[in-house]
């Protein structure tokens, strides 16, 4: 993995350009599969591929990073969309370091539009750990146990990483929105923001937040993770300091009051 240390938003902007491009960021596609939309992106091309602009990279990127830290600022939710083998583990980790779901097998049709449904399978999973936690299974046969066992392996295996969903998401990361179009399509419909990964052969405009972005490389993808984590880690430490100053103004406000009691008690007395 990159090292953090060196994401850093403050950083000189030839600083940023030079640790974007070590990434690999700039590298699109073939010429051949260039969405038109993509053209204002591109700076040059070079072999048959295109060449993505790193200054239009690092603006886009900060226009994503400022929106994910006001969603979580507000104590929102945000899905991680990551189901290419190439982008799973970031992905994986960028969800466990902010505590949020994730999406890295496949996508399951309806997860936003029909969430409620989808909600009641990772209630049958938990329940299915909880039974076997406490020794419930122990009543079925060894073929109801393994049946029970069957159906457990395949829901964890697509809706492990959504136990933390307990609403539709107030926003969602795609890492690959041409391979996650499902995704992208259910976000759209139901007007969810999407803040995703935008290569040359992507349509820009149908992403809230496009980063204009390789998102096939390894090290783009992890860089890319990284900084989208990191902002949704300032928005929840904002939160976290909002929500420690209203209780101490409450704490203040009835201190307050209940020395203006005292004192109208003496008073009285």
């Amino acid at each position: 993995m990159l090292d953090t240390q060196e994401i850093i938003s403050q950083t000189p902007a030839d600083e940023e350009m030079q640790v974007l491009m070590k990434a690999g960021v700039h590298i699109g596609h073939t010429r051949s599969k260039t969405h038109p939309a993509m053209r204002p992106f591109i700076f040059t091309t070079r072999n048959n591929i295109e060449i993505i602009d790193v200054l239009k990279t690092a603006e886009y990127l900060a226009k994503a990073e400022a929106f994910l830290q006001t969603v979580t600022a507000r104590a929102g939710m945000v899905l991680w969309i990551g189901t290419k083998p190439s982008a799973r583990v970031a992905v994986l980790e960028a969800a466990q370091k902010t505590g949020m779901p994730s999406v890295t097998n496949r996508w399951v049709g309806g997860l936003l539009t029909n969430f409620k449904v989808i909600s009641r399978r990772v209630q049958t999973m938990e329940e299915i750990e909880r039974k076997k936690a406490n020794g419930e299974l122990e009543k079925y046969t060894k073929q109801e146990r393994a049946r029970i066992d069957e159906l457990h392996q395949s829901l964890f295996k697509v809706y492990n990483g959504l136990r933390l969903m307990k609403r539709v998401p107030d926003a969602v990361i795609i890492i690959d929105a041409v391979h996650d179009h499902s995704a992208l399509a259910e976000a759209r419909r139901i007007k969810i923001p999407i803040v995703a990964l935008s290569d040359t052969n992507t349509d820009p405009r149908t992403i809230t937040f496009p980063i204009p972005s390789n998102d096939d490389a390894r090290l783009a993808v992890e860089y890319m993770t990284i900084r989208m984590a990191d902002a949704l880690a300032r928005g929840a430490h904002e939160a976290e300091k909002a929500l420690a100053a209203a209780k101490e103004a409450e704490t203040q406000k009835i201190e307050a009051e209940k020395l203006n009691w005292e004192k109208e008690k003496e008073q009285a007395s």
